[in-house]
């Protein structure tokens, strides 16, 4: 029976960097994933280029019934303490809008190098292995393995939630949590697309692939950065942030051109350009194919002069 001083159980950017940190501590580490290869979730975020953190992290960003609850972590390692880390591996990133930070190249290049932290510091890396019982051993934990039996002092629940499941997220923590007798705020989606009834889909179908600028309100927050319509629904940056201050059954406002009293601007124009059709003025402010079907949405006569106020 082999012994350690901590297991991880899942080799994300959370179970990684916490056990590189043990085993820099001097600690016996051992990192346990069902996957075949570590950081998946890393790999594909910010498409490919790891949205790996933003200047504006603030805990009044994070959303907990116990909103201090995160104060200690977040003051005693800061994006500029990543960014170093970065920076020290000679990894390129660059600052996109509002803060947001992601790598020039490939999203492999944080895997690669997380993976290299936590096993040149010592800790050992076991991939296609997972946990098939956990039991409490005092002074520790007994885990069962397919190769035989773990005991750990400490034992860490890093595997994420059950955002992915085709890339094989479970909900593996939250069954062990509740086994173990830990109190859980039941776990909800956040920071998801929105899915469209068929209708409404049906209708905005041909948009799919389409960007433009919005401003998103969900439960009396708001976000102004950029929608993408897919093929399901909505998603891009503002209607991720939104959907995690959304509960079911409550009204999402989606402003497809903020800042712009767009009545005012199509009565403007019907005055001084009335032969102009009002997909293609719409077409000045919106992409090209969400002007054109929200005109013919709207069943708009075909020049703005034709148009009444309605």
């Amino acid at each position: 029976m082999e012994r350690f001083d901590v297991v991880v159980i899942g080799a994300g950017a959370a179970g990684m960097m916490c056990a590189a940190e043990a085993a820099l501590r001097g600690r016996r580490v051992l990192v346990l994933d069902h996957a075949r290869a570590p950081g998946e979730k890393i790999r594909i975020s910010g498409g490919g280029r790891c949205n790996f953190t933003n200047l504006g992290v603030h805990p009044s960003r994070f959303l907990s019934d116990n909103p201090r609850f995160c104060i200690s972590a977040l003051s005693r390692y800061t994006p500029a303490d990543f960014i170093a880390l970065l920076d020290s591996a000679g990894i390129a990133w660059r600052e996109r809008t509002l803060g947001q930070l992601f790598l020039e190249g490939s999203a492999r290049q944080v895997v690669d190098l997380l993976v290299r932290r936590m096993t040149e510091a010592g800790a050992e890396l076991r991939l296609s292995t997972p946990v098939r019982d956990l039991t409490p051993a005092a002074p520790g934990f007994r885990l069962a393995l397919d190769s035989g039996e773990v005991v750990a002092d400490r034992v860490v629940l890093g595997t994420g939630g059950k955002s992915i499941p085709k890339m094989g997220a479970t909900g593996y923590a939250f069954d062990v949590a509740r086994r173990l007798g830990l109190a859980l705020v039941e776990p909800r989606a956040g920071l998801v697309p929105f899915t469209l009834a068929p209708d409404l889909l049906e209708r905005l179908s041909p948009l799919a692939g389409v960007s433009a600028p919005a401003r998103v309100t969900a439960g009396g927050t708001t976000f102004e950065e950029s929608l993408l319509f897919t093929h399901r629904g909505l998603s891009g940056p503002a209607v991720l942030q939104a959907s995690s201050y959304w509960r079911e059954g409550e009204t999402v406002a989606v402003d497809l051109a903020p800042g712009v009293d767009l009545l005012a601007r199509l009565r403007a124009e019907r005055g001084r350009a009335g032969r102009q059709s009002p997909a293609a003025l719409l077409a000045e402010l919106l992409p090209a194919r969400l002007a054109r079907t929200l005109a013919e949405g709207a069943q708009a006569p075909p020049r703005l002069g034709d148009c009444n106020d309605a």
